[in-house]
Protein backbone atom coordinates (compact mmCIF):
# COMPACT_ATOMS: atom_id res chain seq x y z
CA UNK A 1 0.00 0.00 0.00
CA UNK A 2 1.23 3.22 -0.84
CA UNK A 3 -0.82 6.75 -0.45
CA UNK A 4 0.82 9.76 -2.42
CA UNK A 5 0.29 12.26 -3.90
CA UNK A 6 -1.66 12.21 -7.03
CA UNK A 7 0.63 12.53 -10.63
CA UNK A 8 0.10 12.89 -14.43
CA UNK A 9 0.28 9.25 -14.80
CA UNK A 10 -2.39 8.83 -12.80
CA UNK A 11 -4.91 10.57 -14.45
CA UNK A 12 -6.14 7.30 -17.04
CA UNK A 13 -7.24 5.61 -13.35
CA UNK A 14 -8.39 8.92 -11.89
CA UNK A 15 -10.78 9.50 -14.55
CA UNK A 16 -11.84 5.67 -14.63
CA UNK A 17 -12.62 5.98 -10.55
CA UNK A 18 -14.53 9.74 -10.96
CA UNK A 19 -17.11 7.40 -13.56
CA UNK A 20 -17.27 5.14 -11.23
CA UNK A 21 -18.42 7.79 -8.17
CA UNK A 22 -20.39 9.96 -10.68
CA UNK A 23 -22.69 6.62 -11.43
CA UNK A 24 -23.52 6.62 -7.97
CA UNK A 25 -24.40 9.41 -7.84
CA UNK A 26 -26.23 9.79 -10.77
CA UNK A 27 -28.04 6.69 -10.00
CA UNK A 28 -29.20 7.90 -6.94
CA UNK A 29 -29.90 11.35 -8.48
CA UNK A 30 -30.18 11.26 -12.35
CA UNK A 31 -32.45 14.45 -11.81
CA UNK A 32 -29.21 15.87 -10.72
CA UNK A 33 -26.50 14.42 -12.03
CA UNK A 34 -25.20 13.53 -15.65
CA UNK A 35 -23.68 10.14 -16.56
CA UNK A 36 -19.66 11.00 -17.07
CA UNK A 37 -17.13 12.82 -15.38
CA UNK A 38 -16.69 15.79 -12.54
CA UNK A 39 -13.45 16.73 -14.31
CA UNK A 40 -11.62 16.37 -17.78
CA UNK A 41 -8.21 15.12 -18.12
CA UNK A 42 -7.37 19.02 -18.87
CA UNK A 43 -8.92 20.27 -15.57
CA UNK A 44 -6.94 16.97 -13.86
CA UNK A 45 -3.93 18.47 -15.52
CA UNK A 46 -4.13 22.00 -13.59
CA UNK A 47 -5.55 20.67 -10.72
CA UNK A 48 -2.23 18.52 -9.93
CA UNK A 49 -0.43 21.25 -9.90
CA UNK A 50 -2.63 23.27 -7.36
CA UNK A 51 -1.23 23.46 -4.37
CA UNK A 52 -4.16 24.44 -2.66
CA UNK A 53 -6.43 21.25 -3.61
CA UNK A 54 -4.38 18.24 -3.35
CA UNK A 55 -5.18 14.91 -4.49
CA UNK A 56 -4.35 11.71 -2.62
CA UNK A 57 -4.31 8.79 -4.10
CA UNK A 58 -3.77 4.68 -2.92
CA UNK A 59 -1.96 2.79 -5.33
CA UNK A 60 -0.95 -1.29 -4.89
CA UNK A 61 2.46 -2.94 -5.44
CA UNK A 62 2.18 -2.40 -9.12
CA UNK A 63 1.72 1.17 -8.74
CA UNK A 64 -2.50 1.07 -9.84
CA UNK A 65 -4.57 3.39 -8.67
CA UNK A 66 -7.49 1.58 -6.14
CA UNK A 67 -8.37 4.92 -4.71
CA UNK A 68 -8.16 8.80 -4.18
CA UNK A 69 -8.90 11.92 -2.10
CA UNK A 70 -9.55 15.10 -3.90
CA UNK A 71 -9.29 17.73 -1.18
CA UNK A 72 -9.46 22.05 -0.75
CA UNK A 73 -8.26 23.81 1.82
CA UNK A 74 -10.54 26.54 2.77
CA UNK A 75 -10.23 29.77 5.26
CA UNK A 76 -12.74 32.59 5.71
CA UNK A 77 -9.98 34.82 6.92
CA UNK A 78 -11.95 38.57 7.75
CA UNK A 79 -15.39 36.91 7.58
CA UNK A 80 -17.80 38.97 9.23
CA UNK A 81 -18.81 35.40 10.98
CA UNK A 82 -16.76 32.99 10.22
CA UNK A 83 -13.66 32.51 12.22
CA UNK A 84 -10.69 32.06 10.29
CA UNK A 85 -9.87 28.08 11.19
CA UNK A 86 -8.19 26.54 7.97
CA UNK A 87 -9.97 23.36 6.91
CA UNK A 88 -9.33 20.37 4.60
CA UNK A 89 -12.48 19.78 2.61
CA UNK A 90 -12.37 16.51 0.92
CA UNK A 91 -13.91 16.90 -2.22
CA UNK A 92 -14.32 14.05 -3.06
CA UNK A 93 -13.18 10.27 -1.96
CA UNK A 94 -13.57 7.11 -4.11
CA UNK A 95 -12.55 3.28 -3.51
CA UNK A 96 -12.38 1.36 -6.79
CA UNK A 97 -15.47 -0.88 -6.71
CA UNK A 98 -13.42 -4.23 -6.95
CA UNK A 99 -11.14 -2.78 -4.16
CA UNK A 100 -13.75 -2.68 -1.58
CA UNK A 101 -13.49 -3.74 1.88
CA UNK A 102 -9.78 -3.71 2.08
CA UNK A 103 -10.32 -0.74 4.09
CA UNK A 104 -8.72 1.65 1.35
CA UNK A 105 -10.82 4.51 2.02
CA UNK A 106 -10.28 4.63 5.69
CA UNK A 107 -6.52 4.82 5.37
CA UNK A 108 -7.23 7.30 2.90
CA UNK A 109 -9.06 9.13 5.20
CA UNK A 110 -6.53 8.87 7.78
CA UNK A 111 -3.86 9.73 5.70
CA UNK A 112 -6.11 12.79 4.92
CA UNK A 113 -6.31 13.42 8.65
CA UNK A 114 -2.79 13.56 9.61
CA UNK A 115 -1.78 15.16 6.23
CA UNK A 116 -4.47 18.19 7.68
CA UNK A 117 -2.97 18.04 11.15
CA UNK A 118 0.60 18.67 9.57
CA UNK A 119 -0.88 21.74 7.74
CA UNK A 120 -2.10 23.19 10.95
CA UNK A 121 -5.74 22.82 10.03
CA UNK A 122 -8.94 22.97 12.86
CA UNK A 123 -11.04 20.38 11.03
CA UNK A 124 -11.80 18.28 7.87
CA UNK A 125 -15.12 18.50 6.13
CA UNK A 126 -16.83 16.83 3.36
CA UNK A 127 -20.31 16.78 1.88
CA UNK A 128 -22.28 13.37 1.67
CA UNK A 129 -25.34 12.97 -0.56
CA UNK A 130 -27.93 11.20 1.07
CA UNK A 131 -29.07 9.34 -1.81
CA UNK A 132 -25.44 7.69 -0.81
CA UNK A 133 -26.29 5.34 2.21
CA UNK A 134 -23.13 3.18 2.39
CA UNK A 135 -20.69 6.53 2.13
CA UNK A 136 -22.79 8.06 5.11
CA UNK A 137 -22.47 5.19 6.63
CA UNK A 138 -18.44 5.21 6.03
CA UNK A 139 -18.06 8.54 7.03
CA UNK A 140 -19.89 7.91 10.46
CA UNK A 141 -17.37 4.64 11.00
CA UNK A 142 -14.76 7.34 10.48
CA UNK A 143 -16.29 9.23 13.40
CA UNK A 144 -17.30 12.07 10.99
CA UNK A 145 -21.01 14.30 12.51
CA UNK A 146 -23.21 15.97 11.04
CA UNK A 147 -21.81 19.82 10.64
CA UNK A 148 -24.76 21.05 8.30
CA UNK A 149 -27.34 19.75 6.51
CA UNK A 150 -28.95 20.97 2.88
CA UNK A 151 -32.52 20.47 2.15
CA UNK A 152 -34.10 21.02 -0.56
CA UNK A 153 -37.99 21.10 -2.26
CA UNK A 154 -38.30 20.21 -5.70
CA UNK A 155 -41.07 22.11 -7.54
Amino acid sequence: MNIRRAQEKDIPQLLELLKQVNLVHHIGRPDLFNIGTKYREEELKLLLQNEERPIFCWADEEDIVKGYAFCVFQQHVGDNILTDVKTLYIDDLCVDENARGRHIGRQLYDYVCSFAKEQGCYNVTLNVWSCNESAMKFYESCGLVPQKIGMEHIL
